[in-house]
């Protein structure tokens, strides 16, 4: 008796989204599996309303400092997509209007830069930079900031001046003094988190923020989503061609994270740990190659024991009294996800063992006026990835499996614990990863781009994404590990993208481009000027 009030539901749902969606906005084929489940239908509903009332674009906020190019608008999601005429939340939205002919423009390309946490508003900054002038002039560059992102109904776990505390310690080798203290830490973050966000937290997760992203397609309009996603963004990216793959235009993913279930994410995070490793070494070789402009020593190992002694006297004396050892790792993590770091940190790290920190504070010292996003984006990166799986929750199990991997790989892996520690106390449901894939004809060829020894997001998620997506081909940047490659500094990575989305021409099959060039050292009288760059996983 209970099939024909399910059919009945369905049909309802369907049918009244049906009328309100304009012409281009009805059910397609592969919608319908999706809409076997309640959040499935949600999104049916959520998308044709979406599609009906659109986006009203208009000057942009000044807090989102953006060029006065820049439109501004917001889109309604429901916040629980099992109940879609239930409780509503607003998410920004940006755009850069295409600046070529009406003949030339091919809609909005829709850009994530990872995380999670990360806002991708500030996109239409990019028309500025020459390579993506051609993209520009064929697409609106369209941001937005995800579900608890900024303006977006913002998440927030602890008071942003306590989280941007400092100076702080981060040994590389903690003792089980020091592990008690982080497992408290961890415990309060977490009962934070539930406590400030309430019922609510549970909706903060992966299948929700792609959902979110299907109903902005619909928001602005778009029959298929042309997208660009960069680390996390190429999860999201991932599971809408699961979901939705006759909705996918174009879709180009940077940097791509493993989506195998059981990745998802504590080991994951161990694979990061010890990709990371390499990653230092690269740098510390580049390091050691100019020791005639920094003085760190000639071998990597050199360097490395430069890097323990200024570690050695920042826990002693902090910086400036704000820059101790826990603030050293992660400003020279950066380096280990681009190398535009590598000047700026050798400069920073030599003046500072030449009795000069002032360059070392710049650079590793949080910015009190950052705090706020810097603890907002924290927020969302932990109910995310918290929320999408199950984690140990044994501290026996993480201290295993991290003491052995701290053996190999010192340099990320007890900050990398650290961080994602909180998801071993999470309160609350956890979902089950979603097993990405599409069988072949069912999605539109997707263009893959990895740089072989990425860190952050390790190049075997590259290969994994691939056999996972039929028709998608992987473009690899080989012996560099730079995270984030599309429109970049190598022409031949940018020619395969640029090909892709103006023309959707790809690789016939795999391909390889050679390195960009390593960095060239700057004299120590000279300030190393760091770009802005968007958070990544």
């Amino acid at each position: 008796m209970k099939a024909p009030t399910l059919y009945g539901v369905v049909g309802s749902l369907v049918l009244s989204a049906l009328a309100a969606a304009p012409a281009g906005g009805a059910v397609r084929t592969d919608d319908v599996g999706d809409l076997l489940t309640p959040e499935g239908r949600g999104t049916l509903v959520a998308t044709a309303r979406a599609r009906a009332a659109g986006i009203s674009f208009g000057h942009c906020p000044e807090v989102e400092k953006l060029p006065k190019y820049a439109e501004c608008g917001t889109f309604a999601v429901p916040l629980d997509y099992a109940e879609p005429f239930g409780r509503q939340i607003r998410l920004t939205v940006s755009r850069a209007r295409a600046t070529g002919t009406p003949a030339e423009r091919q809609g909005a390309l829709v850009y994530n830069p990872g995380g999670p946490g990360g806002s991708g508003m500030y996109f239409p900054k990019v028309r500025k930079r020459p390579e993506w002038k051609r993209i520009a002039r064929a697409y609106d560059l369209v941001g937005y900031a995800p579900r608890g992102v900024g303006r977006s109904a913002p998440l927030s776990c602890q008071d942003p001046a306590e989280f941007t505390k400092t100076p702080t310690v981060d040994a590389p080798s903690p003792s089980p003094t020091e592990k008690r203290e982080r497992i408290a830490r961890a415990r309060a973050y977490a009962a934070g988190c539930a406590r400030a966000a309430g019922p609510d937290l549970r909706h903060y997760h992966s299948l929700a923020n792609v959902r979110d992203l299907e109903v902005l397609r619909a928001a602005l309009r778009e029959d298929g989503l042309s997208f660009y996603g960069v680390s996390y963004g190429t999860y999201l990216g991932a599971l809408h061609a699961t979901l939705f793959p006759g909705r996918v235009r174009r879709m180009v993913l940077d940097s791509v994270v493993d989506p195998s279930p059981e990745k998802i994410w504590y080991r994951s995070n161990l694979d990061q740990s010890l990709a990371f490793e390499s990653r230092w070494q690269d740098f510390l070789t580049w390091v050691a190659r100019h020791h005639r402009t920094y003085g760190l020593g000639t071998t990597p190992q050199a360097v490395q024991h430069s890097y323990e002694t200024a570690r050695a006297r920042l826990a002693l004396k902090p910086a400036g009294g704000r820059v101790g050892p826990g603030e050293l790792q992660p400003a020279f993590l950066r380096a280990g996800y681009y190398d535009d770091y590598w000047t700026a940190r050798a400069y920073a790290l030599s003046r500072y063992l030449k009795g000069d920190p002032r360059p070392l504070i710049k650079q590793a010292a949080p910015d009190p006026e950052e705090a706020r996003e810097e603890e907002n984006g924290n927020a969302v990166y932990t109910a995310v990835e918290c929320n999408d799986a199950p984690w140990p929750t044994d501290w026996a199990v993480w201290d295993r499996d991290n003491t052995a991997l701290a053996r190999r790989a010192p340099f990320e892996t007890w900050a990398n614990v650290w961080m994602n520690l909180p998801c071993a106390y999470w309160q609350g449901p956890r979902q089950r990863p979603h097993d990405v894939g599409t069988r072949p004809g069912e999605l539109p060829p997707v263009l893959l781009l990895a740089a072989e020894r990425d860190g952050a997001t390790p190049y075997a998620g590259a290969l994994e994404l691939e056999r996972r997506l039929a028709g998608s081909v992987l473009v690899t940047e080989r012996d560099a590990g730079s995270h984030g490659i599309g429109a970049e500094k190598n022409a031949c990575v940018n020619g395969h993208m640029e090909a892709y989305l103006l023309t959707g021409r790809m690789p016939v099959r795999r391909a390889s481009c050679a390195p960009h060039p390593q960095p060239d050292p700057v004299s120590l009288d000279q300030r190393a000027v760091e770009r802005v760059l968007p958070p990544a996983v």
